[in-house]
């Protein structure tokens, strides 16, 4: 007699029909990375936090759950001396509980791959502080790791340094956190979990201050049919957001 596999269908978040539209289909997930350097070819991913966005049924923004981790180095990746005394990060040390590369990507993503189709989204999408950088030492780890189940879109990202920068006049982190009326605390900065968060409620205070220009934006969307229509990109059945 031949076993049928259980499935289960993760149950939908009360805001997904709000969240999915919000932002054409991708689910933004904030990263911060700390590393050994500023070549993602090169040198290692010291620590990684994935901060998840959440949305209430008003259609409000707010920080959600952080998902952090020390990372092994990776043989043969650099470890400039200048980029530890900014990030304090002793790699070797014999209480730092670091995972390799792999383990810690696929447990962040694992976490990710949930919220997107809790989200009903299709992909999610990186959220960082110069997120130019953390995309590259995500890609890179993601290939050095051969990890085939990547949650994010693999190059589109939202720069809080932009950001801020047009809606806060401060492109620095703790200077736009400042100034955005938020708390911010220079001992904690250069941890990977404190400066994510520190993003996601960056980028949550922002998108909530375009309400009104993005519920304008919907109904001219709405009245061109365009909700009519998936958002372009990956298809519900891609490989890489299997369960």
């Amino acid at each position: 007699m031949s076993q049928v596999e259980s499935v289960v269908v993760p149950q939908l978040h009360p805001a997904a029909d709000l969240m999915s539209r919000r932002f054409r289909g991708f689910l933004p997930v904030v990263i911060d990375v700390e590393t050994g350097g500023f070549n993602s070819a090169t040198d290692a991913l010291l620590e990684i936090a994935a901060v998840l966005i959440d949305m209430d049924t008003d259609g409000t923004l707010k920080r959600g759950a952080t998902h952090s981790f020390h990372v092994k180095p990776f043989e043969g990746g650099r470890l400039d001396p200048t980029s530890l005394s900014v990030t304090g990060i002793d790699p070797y040390h014999p209480l730092r509980p670091a995972l390799p590369e792999r383990d810690a990507l696929q447990r962040i993503f694992r976490e990710i791959r949930h919220a997107v189709r809790a989200y009903n989204c299709r992909r999610a999408i990186l959220v960082g502080h110069n997120a130019a950088f953390d995309l590259g030492f995500l890609n890179a780890a993601i290939a050095r790791s051969e990890v085939k189940r990547n949650p994010f879109h693999p190059f589109s990202c939202f720069d809080t340094a932009t950001l801020a920068g047009a809606a806060l006049g401060q492109t620095v982190l703790a200077k736009a956190v400042t100034v955005a009326g938020l708390e911010w605390d220079a001992s904690s900065a250069h941890s990977a979990a404190y400066d994510a968060e520190r993003s996601a409620e960056v980028f949550c205070l922002i998108c909530n201050g375009c309400r009104a220009s993005y519920n304008e934006a919907e109904e001219r969307a709405r009245a061109l049919g365009w909700h009519n229509t998936l958002p372009p990109g990956p298809t519900s059945e891609d490989p890489q957001m299997e369960a």
